[in-house]
């Protein structure tokens, strides 16, 4: 049986005077991918901006590989292998896809290797090879959103944060992304993945939670949650 990495007890949060998590509870075991599916509102950027550190929690527990992360600086977690790769990709318009990548690398120890972890990455996207040294403002949303997750690897992630990584993209890349997914998760990788497509997220989890308005509603397998009444019905149209 693998190891769980991430365990979430507890957890509330919210924005202001606004609550979005209500005593979120989930567990991510290591080498899987672990989906968060729901509505639009339903808490899923928010549990990952948490984890990364950039909301701070009301309540409750992270542990990540048995040490309690609640109050670690994001830089921290980033140096103990916590990468998100946030929502709407956010990459550096203005420079080149290599220097974004450089950018990837800011742990001190993701910058003791980074040449070998770029030529890994570009192994990896031979695109964002080809366009090394093109602006990133200039590429395809696609194309940024390879660009995003070889950042994320440049820091040399034990556990990647993927935050809605297929929204606004054409179906063709869409379907990239979660081969790209599967081949990183095969290759050793963790990953806690948010995401609206819930039919092709569900069918490639290892495990998979529902929320719904800030409550994990159900949880299960990917194909568990796949053939759920409330799934089909409220999320795959059927």
């Amino acid at each position: 049986m693998t190891d769980t990495l991430l365990t979430v007890h507890g957890l509330n949060t919210g924005y202001g005077a606004v609550q979005v998590l209500f005593d979120v509870a989930f567990g991510v075991r290591a080498g899987t991918v672990t989906t968060l599916v729901g509505a639009n509102g339903a808490g899923k950027s928010t549990i990952m901006k948490t984890l990364a550190g950039l909301v701070a929690p009301r309540a409750g527990s992270l542990l990540y590989d048995g040490r309690e992360i609640v109050g670690l600086a994001s830089h921290e977690r980033v140096d103990a292998g916590l990468c998100l790769i946030p929502e709407g990709r956010l990459v550096f318009p203005g420079m080149t896809v290599e220097q974004n990548l450089r950018l990837g690398a800011v742990s001190p120890k993701a910058r003791s290797g980074h040449e070998e972890m770029l030529a890994e990455v570009y192994r990896r996207f031979p695109r964002l090879q080809e366009r090394r040294r093109q602006l990133a403002g200039l590429m395809s949303g696609g194309e940024q959103q390879m660009l995003a997750l070889g950042r994320g690897l440049m820091a040399r992630p034990r556990l990647i944060l993927m935050d809605e990584p297929t929204l606004g993209l054409a179906p063709v890349m869409v379907k990239q992304v979660f081969e790209i997914i599967r081949e990183l998760r095969d290759a050793g990788f963790t990953i806690l993945l948010a995401e609206q497509n819930a039919r092709v997220a569900l069918e490639l989890a290892d495990h998979a939670y529902l929320l719904e308005n800030g409550r994990v509603g159900l949880s299960g397998t990917g194909q568990d949650l796949l053939e759920a009444p409330e799934v089909r019905r409220a999320y795959l149209g059927m």
